[in-house]
């Protein structure tokens, strides 16, 4: 198998060197934040991911072109051993004087006190999963419990009749996690939206035809993630569908059920845009996926922080959430679909 983290970080430290810049200090202040900024008046940003994946180039590539666009110094970091790698890499940043992080946080609800104290140093937003309970400015993001309903559409589709289903997903402390799992979980169950509903891991959960085996996590940890998928399928021969729900979940579903000849016997579906799904989708062992926009992601964080720095608030909304739409991609989309993102990599 490719393994994301040797591909990802080989981009990343090319994307480092284009990206990174360093001059004398001073400072300023916006949104009542102390900002350090360059004595040439290049402002210095940073955007850090959750873990290490393929997910995460297309953000990087956001990152880049809007450096360049704008005319700023922004740095990309990918923590491979989880919060306090995050952490770490945060306070790192705070010493060599940024003036805004945006972050992906692992695990906002321990973490809130920790980003509370950054947020008073510097421009703080975040993306992809949020800490709505820190003094973060802004989150950049899609709707993840929304998002979860568009996938559990998906499962519907591809189990009309209903069936036993397993959840497959890195971690739950994440709040884009959690929200995206109960957003499935509420739509195949028929149940009215309420995104503060929360099924605790560990319980079967069934309705409507559906039955929820199981949700397994697997911390970034691939080796374990296929084996949940492994254990899945040995303890339920009568499993009929598969949900990934973080972008390199789909391509181990597809390992294991390849392995154990019940490809295409056992329905997946997807979340996230590794290319190994969209060519299962194409190839027709993946129904469907719900994809983000990551590459905004990145070019937005760096727009938004950009002009707060300059003390321009008025790109956030009133709720503190900037919605970069998801959107499904079924066979019929996933041509048009890779071109748009080899155009954004400039292949």
């Amino acid at each position: 198998m490719r393994t994301p983290m040797r591909s990802t970080i080989s981009f990343i430290c090319l994307l480092l060197v284009s990206l990174t810049g360093c001059s004398a200090d001073q400072y300023s202040y916006n949104d009542g934040v102390k900002v350090q900024t360059s004595a040439n008046a290049t402002p210095r940003f940073a955007f850090v991911t959750n873990g290490v994946a393929d997910f995460w180039i297309l953000a990087g590539k956001g990152v880049e072109d809007a450096a360049s666009d704008l005319g700023i110094d922004a740095s990309f970091h990918m923590p491979p051993d989880g919060l306090a790698d995050q952490k770490r890499i945060i306070e790192d940043l705070m010493v060599k004087g940024v003036n805004g992080i945006a972050v992906s946080p692992i695990d906002p609800v321990n973490q809130t006190p920790f980003l509370d104290r950054i947020a008073e140093q510097t421009l703080l937003i975040t993306h992809d999963s949020d800490a709505p309970d820190s003094q973060r400015i802004c989150f950049v993001g899609v709707d993840n419990y929304e998002a979860g309903r568009m996938c559990g559409e998906l499962v519907q589709e591809a189990l009309p009749d209903g069936g036993k289903v397993a959840i497959f997903v890195g971690r739950l402390e994440q709040d884009n996690a959690r929200l995206r799992r109960q957003g499935v979980i509420d739509q195949i169950l028929g149940r009215e939206w309420d995104s503060t509903r929360y099924d605790k891991p560990g319980e079967v959960i069934s309705g409507n035809g559906f039955e929820v085996v199981a949700t397994l996590t697997d911390q970034f940890d691939m080796a374990k993630g296929k084996a949940n998928v492994e254990d899945i399928l040995s303890r339920h021969d009568d499993i009929a569908g598969c949900i990934g729900l973080f972008a390199y979940n789909t391509p181990l579903i597809l390992e294991a059920l390849e392995q154990s000849g019940r490809i295409g016997k056992v329905q997946v579906i997807s979340f996230d845009e590794d290319e190994r799904t969209l060519q299962g989708i194409i190839d027709g062992t993946v129904h469907g996926t719900v994809v983000q926009n990551p590459y905004e992601y990145g070019a937005t964080s760096m727009r938004l922080l950009k002009a707060l720095a300059a003390g321009d608030r008025s790109g956030i909304p009133a709720d503190g959430i900037l919605k970069i739409p998801a959107r499904v991609i079924r066979k019929a989309e996933v041509e048009s679909f890779r071109m748009d993102i080899r155009k954004k990599l400039g292949k």
